[in-house]
């Protein structure tokens, strides 16, 4: 490491500022610093410092500040101004910093050891600043990383185990450049198809999100390879966030308190069992109360009905919003009371000091009290002790060579590999067997941004040129997967089947067409249709008029609409945002190298102006005909052109024989179903087995369905293996009321596997 010696360094000038006071009187503590012993327990050590801190010192900590604020130009270059750490560190006593783009390491390494060296020298009680980042998919932020799938992509996994890899290689790529505290997973459920940051999120059901979310949280935080230091997983966004009533981002939502608790709360618990350190606010209202400046979600629940110790932080301006975008407070001094009683930590306020300033004129005033203030410095300081700040604060440069490495990377593809969703496959068109000839077309055939999406190398991404030079595009990719292949590129959206056009497509095999999205964030990502852009479908149309065979290749962050068009293709693949492996991805299960095992996260909508999600309850069908009223037993009731779960293989698999332990089970008790899966095909492929549960009855409406249990395996043409699922009333048989009080009802419920389903009965 090349910080021991500057450590070493600036113990004697930490130890003459604790024991002097700020005039240079007569020493304020002239008892060892105990919040300097690292034997010590994390309790007293906060008790310690909290203790030896003016209240603008403690103010300071919770301040949190863009990195253009200290940068020696606007440019967004990460290049450190130290004068500009000085006046924020000496004035307004600074804890945390975030953001930045995507550099090298070891460029990111000087910048933060020169922060992190100015901010404790000019720290009188050398508090050491933490840095947050968006590295929402792999450290996005910084070049020559691995970038994993988005998390809609892992949702389609199915497997937990690819969502640890993530955490853990986000942790191993980021940890010694000084990347403290991570705002990810996002712990939203992706259930409104057109909301744009659907994509962040691992889909729309509650237990398979809570089952990721648990997973990169731990691969995240308890990753040992990065000793010494240790890191904060934030997640977001608390509560309720991905369901606006208009499905743009940042818009209010309405949603009836039982849902919350019943959809929306459980990722949340998940987290917090698996260690989460700090979670970040819902940017929108709910039911009309901004959430930032809710007691009622911040305090009442997160804090009192739930137990959450950790830091609570606020989004991006979000303080500010209250003034300019809700509208609720008058001015910024009353936005800062609004949002501290009810129960913010530390505001990311990244433009300016409008929070610092304002907090300590409340605390002037009387209006927040120094007690409520040590609150929120307590779990901030807390934070700081838990992952060693104060013993390892600097980075190092000496294990670089981890980053980006080949071992990361295919970590990266495998998770790629298996989160591809094959949805149509007309005749086995798919895999292709040596084909002569490919067309390939569509605005993703040669693009590497597309791949990645948003918050990657930036927060909408960045130009072209930005990414990798050893990235595959679909087009690169497929010339490695068909060398003996001739792959004729459509550079131009093709409008007209000119004789020239024609000539090509009837000399081809397969087309190929490869569109989707370009990369957003955000608000940036709001739009009014979700169905495909006319520009695509009308060339999918073209192209399909030439009656060579279509394959529709999807790269897209959210489901849109091509019932116009599905039918005019033979074979169809949604590839979400794969990051930078999913191009190889893409052409190994084109190839058939690859069998596809990704199922749908979300429910895929057939129309714009009617969706509905796989767990809906049938009162969200108004039909009065007898064909349309066994919901039961329907997983798509015509609304969706595809449902939660869908996906095929180039294998087929068979699902027989489930039974039950005992047709009834009591509180305390549990039974056992057994299914038994055979590959029934000619190839090895991998099947994840969901198992479902349906209470027939309930005082409040029911779904139709509830994913309560999955995994997947492997099986080898002919093979069959007996998959079981213990069913607990303390685990899965209840639901909760208005309040979050489980309730239990006696009553039938049923069990499902694939299409086959057992009926049981739940007795108190």
């Amino acid at each position: 490491m090349t910080i021991s010696s500057r450590l070493l360094g600036l113990i004697p000038i930490i130890a003459t500022l604790l024991l002097t006071s700020p005039s240079g009187s007569e020493p304020q503590y002239p008892d060892p610093p105990l919040y300097l012993d690292p034997d010590a327990p994390v309790a007293d050590r906060v008790e310690d410092l909290l203790v030896r801190m003016t209240i603008e010192e403690k103010i300071g900590q919770m301040n949190q500040i863009n990195f253009s604020l200290i940068n020696a130009d606007d440019m967004g270059i990460i290049n450190i101004d130290e004068e500009k750490v000085k006046n924020l560190i000496r004035n307004y006593h600074v804890g945390s910093f975030i953001n930045g783009e995507a550099v090298p390491p070891q460029q990111w390494f000087e910048f933060i050891d020169t922060l992190t060296r100015v901010a404790m020298e000019e720290s009188r009680l050398g508090v050491p600043i933490i840095y947050g980042i968006d590295h929402v998919h792999g450290a996005s932020y910084m070049s020559e990383t691995t970038i994993f799938p988005h998390a809609i992509n892992l949702g389609a996994t199915f497997e937990p185990y690819h969502s640890h890899n993530a955490g853990w290689v986000t942790a191993l790529e980021s940890a010694d450049v000084g990347h403290h505290w991570n705002f990810a997973p996002t712990l939203d459920l992706g259930v409104n198809p057109i909301w744009p940051r659907l994509y962040e999120t691992y889909g729309e059901d509650p237990h398979m999100v809570s089952a990721m979310g648990r997973a990169y949280i731990e691969g995240y935080q308890n990753n040992q390879e990065i000793y010494p230091y240790r890191l904060a997983s934030n997640a977001k966004h608390f509560i309720a966030y991905s369901d606006p009533v208009s499905g743009w981002d940042k818009t209010q939502v309405q949603v009836g308190m039982q849902q919350i608790y019943e959809l929306h709360l459980p990722p949340f618990l998940a987290a917090m069992d698996a260690g989460l350190k700090t979670v970040m606010v819902n940017s929108s209202e709910v039911n009309g109360t901004p959430v930032h400046a809710s007691f009622e979600f911040l305090t009442e629940m997160l804090r009192n009905q739930l137990g959450f110790e950790g830091v609570v932080l606020t989004d991006w301006d979000e303080v500010g919003k209250l003034v300019d975008f809700h509208r609720t407070a008058k001015n910024y001094t009353e936005a800062t009371y609004m949002a501290v009683t009810a129960g913010i930590d530390m505001s990311m306020n990244p433009l300016n000091l409008n929070f610092y300033d304002s907090l300590l004129e409340l605390y002037k005033d009387g209006r927040i009290s120094e007690e409520r203030i040590d609150e929120s410095v307590r779990r901030i300081l807390r934070l700081k002790f838990e992952i060693g700040l104060f013993e390892n604060p600097f980075p190092r440069n000496d294990r670089f060579d981890r980053i980006g490495s080949s071992e990361n990377r295919q970590k990266a593809l495998e998770a790629a590999r298996e989160s591809m969703v094959l949805l149509k496959n007309t005749n086995s068109l798919l895999p292709l067997e040596d084909p002569a000839h490919i067309v390939l077309a569509g605005p993703s055939a040669n693009s590497r941004r597309n791949l990645a999406g948003g918050w990657t190398l930036a927060w909408q991404g960045r130009e072209e040129e930005r990414y990798p030079e050893d990235m595959h595009t679909i087009y690169t990719a497929l010339q490695q997967e068909f060398p003996d292949a001739r792959i004729d590129v459509i550079s131009d959206r093709a409008e007209t089947l000119t004789p020239e056009l024609s000539e090509r497509l009837h000399a081809a095999d397969v087309i190929i067409y490869a569109g989707g999205e370009e990369p957003y964030s955000e608000f940036v990502g709001n739009i009014t249709d979700l169905t495909l852009p006319r520009a695509q479908r009308d060339e999918v149309a073209l192209l399909a008029s030439s009656g060579t065979p279509v394959v529709l290749l999807l790269v897209q962050g959210r489901p849109r609409i091509i019932t116009g068009i599905i039918d005019q293709v033979e074979a169809f693949i949604h590839a979400g945002l794969p990051g930078f492996e999913g191009a190889e991805a893409i052409a190994n299960v084109l190839s058939g190298a690859v069998n596809p095992s990704g199922r749908l996260p979300v429910s895929y909508p057939k129309f714009t102006g009617h969706y509905l999600n796989y767990n809906y309850k049938p009162s969200e069908l108004y039909f009065f005909h007898p064909d349309n009223q066994n919901h039961l037993e329907e997983p798509n009731p015509g609304t969706m052109l595809y449902s939660f779960g869908d996906g095929l293989s180039y294998t087929t698999f068979e699902y027989s024989d489930l039974q039950l332990s005992s047709g009834k089970v009591a509180e305390g008790e549990h039974i056992t179903a057994s299914v038994t899966l055979t590959n029934t095909g000619d190839v090895g492929g991998k099947e994840p087995v969901l198992w479902y549960l349906t209470n027939v009855i309930g005082r409040v409406s029911r779904p139709v369905r509830e994913l309560k249990h999955f995994e997947k395996i492997y099986l080898e043409p002919g093979q069959s293996e007996t998959l079981t699922f213990e069913i607990r009333p303390e685990q899965s048989l209840w639901y909760p009321d208005s309040r979050g009080n489980r309730v239990f009802e006696e009553g039938d419920f049923l069990v499902r596997a694939g299409e086959l389903y057992r009926r049981f009965r739940f007795e108190k």
